[in-house]
């Protein structure tokens, strides 16, 4: 009979563990007693394992001290999402093929997942062109504003509508979904263009893109261009493979 009772935890744990749910539910920082609240507990009782969890890196306080300022999720909470999504198999998949791309194209190219800020870089392949514009692991692109965004925007809707931030237009994602891939150049960075393309998984969903980015000059976001082929190329080769 024991062996079929679920196995034993850390009750302590589990009930601190409320507060970090709280915390990435809502996607930004708490006041002390907003977040006791969603936790199911009183304030005297969640500020020792807020103050645990700040010594772990877990959470971060702002604006204030002792019981006063609110409560963000910390640098190692954000350095374990980022590992998560790494570790995500379709990534896995798809890094060997940007390595190829940036050599074949030139270019740099890196996957970008949706996390819960946004569209997020998690793998770059440096190209052989440098390009002045911020391109690491970490990165949240923006929606309006990058080809990578304008793609999640189009094909994601409701959850990039939930971020609160400025989306692209209707015209904009239309076109995005019609190219089967999103493209900008000059938007952000003067000089610098770049192309999305989506990769899909086996249920039609969206789990990644692939970006290429690059000098203006030399970077052909034509929808007919040797740059667009092989990039959706590629995407379309992953979708394959993950069974769509």
């Amino acid at each position: 009979m024991d062996d079929a009772k679920a196995p034993r935890g850390i009750q302590s744990i589990e009930v601190g563990g409320q507060l970090l749910l709280a915390l990435a539910h809502h996607g930004r920082p708490m006041a002390l007693k907003d977040l006791a609240r969603d936790a199911g507990m009183t304030p005297a009782k969640a500020h020792p394992y807020l103050v645990s969890f700040i010594k772990l890196g877990l959470v971060e306080q702002e604006g204030g001290s002792g019981r006063s300022g609110s409560y963000g999720l910390g640098p190692l909470a954000l350095q374990l999402g980022l590992i998560s999504l790494q570790q995500y198999d379709p990534v896995r998949l798809a890094t060997p093929v940007i390595e190829e791309l940036a050599l074949q194209l030139g270019h740099t190219v890196a996957i970008a997942v949706w996390g819960t800020r946004g569209p997020t870089i998690v793998r770059v392949a440096e190209g052989p062109t440098p390009v002045h514009v911020s391109m690491r692991h970490g990165t949240v692109m923006s929606l309006a504003g990058t080809a990578t965004g304008r793609l999640f925007a189009g094909w994601l809707p409701t959850a990039a509508a939930a971020l609160g931030e400025p989306l692209p237009d209707a015209a904009t994602t239309a076109a995005a979904r019609e190219a089967g891939m999103a493209t900008s150049s000059d938007s952000v960075v003067a000089g610098v263009s770049a192309a999305a393309a989506p990769v899909f998984n086996a249920a039609g969903r969206l789990v990644l893109a692939l970006t290429a980015i690059g000098p203006s000059a030399s970077f052909d976001i034509a929808a007919d261009g040797p740059l667009v082929g092989a990039l959706r190329e590629a995407a379309a080769l992953l979708s394959r493979r993950l069974g769509y």
